[in-house]
């Protein structure tokens, strides 16, 4: 009886920790690294921030709208963007339409556009193209981007991306060690960056963990016909990471979008 009393109050204290676990945990965002950021304020030609004026980012390919209006500070910001092309149009009253096209979104970044409005009418407009690269405004990080074209044009051993981790500049390809072989996938690979251990580099995929649990080498990575491109960072990485100090290989998958679904898929007999 005393066994059985004894087994009710462990089950019931068992309960009553889980239960304020969920209650009185502090919520939990996931990190989103896998996709970009623009923020910025919106000026007048003196220089003054406008309040309220209505700001647009367009997706140039999936023609997605996302919008917001401007603070009492002139500020804005779009979070969670898709990586890929832009444009973007500010309009307050008073005022001329601003169109800015050009812009560029690459995986993890966070660019500041400052649009600056010119006084006149709504039904006119001022044309910006964004000829030079955005300027990363959140992180220190030193990265370098491998984009599409290289990944499918450059020629690769076997058809794997991970080689084209050298061209940072600061990668060496390692001795596995015992960390790669019949143990994990044949895809894995040992690089070291900056000077790390061979499997010191933190890999994701689409925003998630890319690692193998037993050897924290690489999990295989997409074909390169499937990957819009990748980064990779070293040095002074943002704590938003976490794992492994070496590098951070950042990978990211294409997506469709409104040319995609109008072309027929063709299969070669």
């Amino acid at each position: 009886m005393l066994g059985m009393y004894r087994a009710g109050a462990v089950c019931a204290l068992a309960i009553f920790g889980i239960v304020s676990i969920g209650v009185f945990a502090p919520p939990v965002t996931a990190q989103s690294v896998a996709i970009a950021q623009v923020s910025g304020r919106v000026l007048d030609p003196t220089g003054a921030p406008i309040v309220g004026a209505q700001v647009r980012i367009i997706e140039t390919g999936k023609q997605q709208r996302h919008e917001t209006v401007s603070d009492g500070e002139g500020r804005y910001t779009f979070p969670n963007l898709p990586i890929g092309s832009y444009r973007m149009e500010v309009q307050a009253s008073g005022f001329k339409l601003y169109s800015q096209s050009g812009i560029l979104l690459q995986v993890g970044n966070s660019v500041e556009i400052n649009p600056a409005l010119a006084v006149g009418s709504v039904n006119e407009s001022i044309e910006v193209t964004a000829s030079a690269e955005m300027v990363e405004t959140r992180e220190t990080s030193i990265s370098q981007l491998i984009d599409q074209r290289r990944i499918v044009d450059l020629p690769l051993n076997g058809r794997q991306p991970t080689q084209l981790i050298v061209l940072s500049g600061a990668a060496v390809t390692a001795p596995g060690g015992g960390m790669t072989g019949s143990k994990n996938y044949a895809s894995s690979t040992t690089i070291s960056v900056a000077g790390g251990q061979a499997n010191g580099v933190n890999y994701l995929l689409d925003g998630g963990d890319h690692n193998d649990n037993a050897t924290n080498v690489n999990l295989p990575v997409p074909f390169p016909d499937a990957l819009q491109e990748f980064s990779v960072q070293t040095s002074s990485l943002p704590a938003r990471y976490g794992l492994h100090p070496g590098a951070v290989v950042n990978a990211v998958t294409k997506s469709g979008n409104e040319q995609h679904a109008r072309r027929s898929i063709r299969v070669s007999p």
